[in-house]
C-alpha cells in the first residue's frame, strides 16, 4: 500500500473518508491512483455505499451516470443492511474487496464487472450463511462468492483451527478466489499445448487430475507429509488448481506487504539479511519460456527483500507478545512457482493494458 497524505500534509490511510488534522472529506480516486479531496467544486463525488452505509471511501467521476465506485459495481449480491451486524461485518468485507482490487491495479490488471463484460468480467456475491446456509466461499464463472460470516474474527479463527492453517484472513480469501478467476479469464482458454499452460503444469502439476477426488482426499487425510519442501501451505498440496491459488495470493501480499513497507520508509539496506539465501534456480522459469537472467536476478532481489522484511515484520510481533505475523516458508519450489507467477502478473497487464 502507498504512504497517502492530504491537502494540508496530514497523514492519510487507504481507508480514510476524512482527514483528522483538517477535517476535509476524503476519498480514494482509483483513476488517479491516490487519495483526494471531495470539495463542492470538485470534479469528484463519493460513492453512495460510502454516503449511505459509510462502507466505501472511494471515489467517481462527478458527473458519472453511476452512483457506485467501480469497485462496488462489482457487487452482484449484498447482506441484509437492517441488522447493524451485517453492515458492520460488510464494511469489512468492502474493505478486503478494495484492497485486492487496489492491488490488481497497481500491478496493471484490468478488472472489468460482469456487468459490463459478461464473458471475461468479475462480479461478487457476499452472502451470510444465516441466510443461506449452504453458502461456501468459491469461484464460479467469474463470480467470486464469500461467506459474510468469514468477516467475523471468531468464526474465522475457529475455521483456521479446525481446519489446521497458519493464517486464515478475510483479504486471503479474496486473493485466493481471484486466482481462480484470472485462471479461467486467462489461462483456460490456452491451447493444450501453450507454453504457459505447459509452464503452469511444469511448476504446478496436471490441472485435469479430479478436482473433487483430490479436495475430498484432503479434507479426509490432511495434507501430505512434508509438504512444506514443496507448497507455501498444506492446502495448496491437495491439487494444482489450489496451489496455483494459494501461490497467487501470497503474491499479492508480497506485492503489498512489500509495497506498505517501503513506502513507509522501512528498507532492506537497514535489515541484516536471513542465513539462508535462494539460490540463482530459485528464480528461473520453466525451460518453454524465454529466458531472461536480468529479469530473475530482479525477481530474486525483490522476494529477498520480503524475505528480510518479513523476518523483521515477525520479530516485532513476538516482542509485542503476539504469535509470527508471517508465519510461511519459502522452499526453492515456492520460489520457482512465486516466479511463474510474478511472470504471468507482467503478461497479463500488457494483454489486459
Amino acid at each position: 500500500m502507498q504512504r497517502f497524505t492530504c491537502d494540508c500534509g496530514n497523514v492519510l490511510f487507504f481507508g480514510s473518508s476524512k482527514c483528522l488534522k483538517c477535517g476535509g472529506v476524503v476519498g480514494y480516486n482509483p483513476m488517479g491512483g491516490a487519495m483526494a479531496r471531495v470539495r463542492t467544486t470538485s470534479t469528484l463525488k463519493r460513492c453512495d455505499n460510502g454516503v449511505k452505509h459509510g462502507v466505501c471511501n472511494w471515489l467517481l467521476p462527478a458527473d458519472a451516470k453511476e452512483a457506485l465506485c467501480a469497485a462496488c459495481r462489482m457487487n452482484r449480491t449484498i447482506p441484509d443492511l437492517s441488522t447493524a451486524r451485517n453492515l458492520m461485518l460488510w464494511g469489512r468485507m468492502e474493505m478486503a474487496k478494495r484492497r485486492l482490487i487496489y492491488t490488481m491495479l497497481r500491478l496493471g490488471i484490468t478488472l472489468p464487472s460482469k456487468a459490463e463484460e459478461p464473458k471475461t468480467g468479475l462480479a461478487f456475491d457476499i452472502v451470510s450463511t444465516l441466510s443461506n446456509p449452504t453458502v461456501t466461499t468459491g469461484h464460479l464463472n467469474g463470480v467470486i462468492t464469500v461467506n459474510l460470516e468469514e468477516a467475523d474474527d471468531t468464526y474465522r479463527q475457529i475455521n483456521r483451527q479446525q481446519l489446521g492453517e497458519n493464517s486464515r484472513t478475510l483479504l486471503g480469501h479474496f486473493r485466493h478466489e481471484s486466482a481462480h478467476y484470472l485462471w479461467q479469464r486467462c489461462l483456460s482458454e490456452l491451447g493444450w499445448d501453450d507454453p504457459l499452460r505447459l509452464a503452469f503444469r511444469e511448476r504446478f502439476g496436471d490441472e485435469w487430475l479430479d478436482y473433487a477426488t483430490a479436495l475430498s482426499g484432503y479434507y479426509e487425510r490432511g495434507a501430505q507429509t512434508g509438504w512444506e519442501q514443496n507448497y507455501i501451505t498444506g492446502y495448496a498440496a491437495s491439487h494444482p488448481w489450489e496451489d496455483w491459488a494459494e501461490t497467487w495470493a501470497h503474491y499479492l501480499q508480497i506485492v503489498d506487504g512489500l509495497e506498505t513497507c517501503e513506502s513507509l520508509g522501512i528498507h532492506v539496506k537497514h535489515i541484516a539479511l536471513p542465513l539462508v539465501m535462494l539460490p540463482g534456480a530459485a528464480g528461473t522459469l520453466p525451460a518453454m519460456l524465454p529466458q531472461d537472467g536480468i529479469a530473475d536476478g530482479g525477481f530474486l532481489a525483490w522476494l529477498q527483500r520480503w524475505m528480510c522484511l518479513s523476518t523483521v515484520l515477525n520479530e516485532i510481533s513476538q516482542s509485542l507478545g503476539e504469535p509470527a505475523l508471517y508465519p510461511f516458508v519459502i522452499s526453492v519450489k515456492v520460489a520457482q512457482k512465486l516466479r511463474l507467477a510474478h511472470h504471468l502478473a507482467q503478461a497479463w497487464a500488457l494483454k489486459t493494458s
